[in-house]
């Protein structure tokens, strides 16, 4: 079973409360985070891009590092590790992004891969003229698949000529060609999205929903599997998912309600309108999801609170879904939280004994 880290590329990580550790994002705090998490045999780290915050009393990511450069630097002083960075596709061409991850896989052959982010807030869009319009929701995934197509030739062939609705290349050169298979990501939770990762992806990550509930994304792994099996295609289900974890259940708890108390309702305001924009959203798609009223105050992104023995059945329960490959984590309070997950949490895990071991 994989384990990563979902580093903090935006100011306050993952938590929307003014009760949560407050800090801005530096090169210098993820590398310290990344490199933490390679001395703790964790395969990778994923950053990702967001390019217009929440706002709110707590400014949430109004303050956000750009993930292809940090991951460059951060692939520099690595040396175990995978890296994934993000790209926001409406915001650069396909050609450019090929050629960018291969300059990153030169500095870390193999260990770099590559996140498509089609974009469901189009405020982060529209405030640079890039916003195609809303018809773009409808069509975002046929966009994301031509994009895909292009780099993937570049990095096989050197050259392309694809020719589609969305990108036309015209005798389109890249070299040198990528020394490693550079993988590519995608995290799309409604069924559109994760055909698309059948088709064109090697991992999709999935939000593990609710607090202390780690079955209860099944169906959407299930889902995955089905479009793998359809394409042919053997595509992972990584789990997302953040920890709260003390000497006891009673102390992360404790954290976890005063987190609920100090929500930044303004900043969880503009994010419920964002998700409300995409009119042709489903039920199950990441618009519609982080929006969930429950644990919105960490995106909704599903929460494991307790004892770093409670933590780690947790996790070893959600790992053992069929067609999960996976866990990408986030913390409440980064530093403290990866340290108390390597030392205390891992160590418990089953489903990394033999990871653990190897390492």
């Amino acid at each position: 079973m994989d384990i990563g880290l979902f580093i903090p590329i935006g100011n306050n990580g993952w938590l929307i409360s003014e009760n949560a550790p407050q800090y801005k994002p530096s090169f210098e705090m993820n590398k310290k985070l990344v490199q933490t998490a390679e001395g703790y045999g964790f395969d990778f780290a994923l950053s990702m891009i967001k390019l217009r915050g929440f706002g709110g009393k707590t400014e949430f990511w109004d303050y956000n590092l750009e993930s292809f450069t940090l991951m460059s630097a951060l692939a520099a002083v690595t040396s175990k590790i995978k890296l994934f960075a993000s790209t926001a596709i409406l915001t650069l061409p396909p050609a450019m992004v090929a050629r960018m991850a291969v300059t990153i896989d030169s500095v870390a052959p193999g260990r770099f891969g590559v996140n498509i982010v089609t974009g469901w807030a189009k405020g982060e869009y529209e405030q640079m003229g890039v916003w195609p319009g809303d018809a773009y929701f409808g069509y975002r995934y046929d966009y994301a698949g031509e994009y895909v197509k292009v780099m993937k030739e570049l990095w096989a062939d050197g050259k392309s000529d694809h020719k589609g609705a969305h990108f036309q290349m015209e005798d389109c050169h890249m070299l040198p060609k990528p020394e490693g298979k550079i993988e590519i990501v995608g995290a799309g939770q409604s069924a559109k999205g994760m055909e698309f990762v059948s088709n064109y992806g090697d991992y999709n990550f999935i939000t593990a929903g609710g607090i202390n509930q780690p079955t209860q994304h099944r169906a959407q792994v299930e889902t995955l599997v089905e479009a793998g099996k359809k394409t042919g295609r053997d595509v992972g289900a990584y789990i997302l998912c953040m920890v709260i974890a003390d000497e006891t259940d009673e102390a992360a708890k404790a954290k976890w309600e005063s987190y609920r108390a100090g929500a930044d309702v303004d900043a969880l305001a503009w994010m419920s309108d964002q998700g409300s924009a995409d009119k042709t959203a489903g039920a199950d798609s990441t618009a519609r999801h982080i929006n969930l009223p429950e644990g919105a105050v960490n995106l909704n992104i599903g929460t494991f609170v307790g004892s770093y023995e409670t933590v780690a059945k947790l996790l070893d329960e959600a790992a053992a879904i069929p067609g999960t490959k996976g866990i990408m984590l986030t913390f409440d309070d980064f530093e403290k939280g990866l340290v108390a997950f390597g030392e205390k949490v891992q160590p418990l895990m089953a489903c990394r004994a033999e990871r653990l071991v190897a390492a």
